[in-house]
């Protein structure tokens, strides 16, 4: 089974003008609501590849019944807790092609709402399982919440960490089957400004020593680089039309996650991950499993 986590998610709220004037009354061209949060978009991907996982995480309110709703409707299996506070709301703003983000606050999580997710892990978690770890962390649960999972799920399951911060320092050290930190996540967490490829596949070698049995490091329009196990990767992106970023990285993820699935090889899956991010890019929306696979034949991948 494959389940995600969202610790943190979001009634994401978006908004288009021609132009936004600060100050001003805008009346915006185009609107809609969508559930938001990295977890989210990474089974929302699985969905779109016929890929069944399960949604775990926090929510209450009207925005939290939303996000249960849609996720429903649309056909993916959710295993939600729920809380006392609303859920947050992200107001997403596109100003003639430039994207701002206003991110709400996160509502309080009890210690009884965190037993729940604890006892639901123990009980249903088995070994060769997929678990995607994603996204912040609320300020009213401990840094080490990633660790603290890893620590009581059972040692086969794999792991997939896409956070940053403190929380990924100390899962980190747990051991992880795979992270995805951008060039920017790496030189926050060794205080570095490593730019060239050669110094951030150091970078990435030193993160393996630490915990992370594979490392994907995304350059976005440049590209990514693919430390596996005993190999080393690199490739660019396929040619395309940037439309929205956001959600690729987490797209990248759901089309790992999809080919580790079907037992294909990690060079394999890390394909699958470049044409899922890139085609959630060049898409208004996220991936689906045809506008994936169009892309494939577009991605070379060369081995160090």
């Amino acid at each position: 089974m494959i389940y995600t986590l969202t610790l943190n998610p979001a009634l994401d709220y978006f908004l288009s003008f021609d132009s936004f004037v600060e100050g001003n009354l805008n009346i915006p061209k185009e609107t809609y609501k969508l559930p938001g949060g990295k977890g989210i978009n990474v089974s929302k991907i699985l969905k779109n590849f016929d890929t069944i996982s399960t949604c775990l995480g926090f929510i209450g309110g009207f925005t939290g019944e939303f996000i249960k709703t849609t996720l429903t409707n649309e056909g993916l299996n959710t295993n939600f807790f729920y809380i006392n506070e609303d859920t947050r709301i992200n107001i997403k703003i596109n100003n003639n092609g430039l994207e701002s983000e206003i991110a709400g606050t996160s509502p309080t999580i009890s210690n009884e709402n965190l037993e729940e997710l604890f006892n639901f892990l123990k009980n249903n978690l088995k070994e060769n399982d997929i678990l995607a770890l994603s996204g912040s962390v609320p300020s009213s649960i401990k840094s080490s919440i990633y660790a603290d999972i890893i620590d009581i799920i059972p040692k086969g399951v794999k792991v997939i960490l896409d956070t940053r911060g403190l929380p990924f320092d100390i899962a980190l050290k747990k051991g992880v089957f795979l992270i995805k930190p951008n060039k920017d996540e790496i030189n926050e967490f060794f205080q570095a400004n490593f730019s060239t490829n050669e110094e951030l596949i150091e970078a990435g070698k030193k993160l393996q020593i630490l915990g992370a049995q594979n490392v994907l490091i995304s350059l976005g329009s440049k590209g990514s680089i693919f430390i596996a196990d005993n190999d080393i990767f690199i490739s660019g992106v396929p040619e395309g039309t940037l439309i929205s970023s956001n959600g690729s990285g987490d797209s990248m993820i759901g089309g790992f996650i999809y080919g580790l699935n079907n037992n294909f090889s990690l060079k394999e899956c890390y394909k699958i991950g470049i044409a899922s991010g890139s085609a959630t890019a060049f898409s208004k929306g996220l991936a689906t499993f045809d506008t994936m696979k169009n892309l494939l034949k577009d991605i070379k991948i060369l081995k160090l």
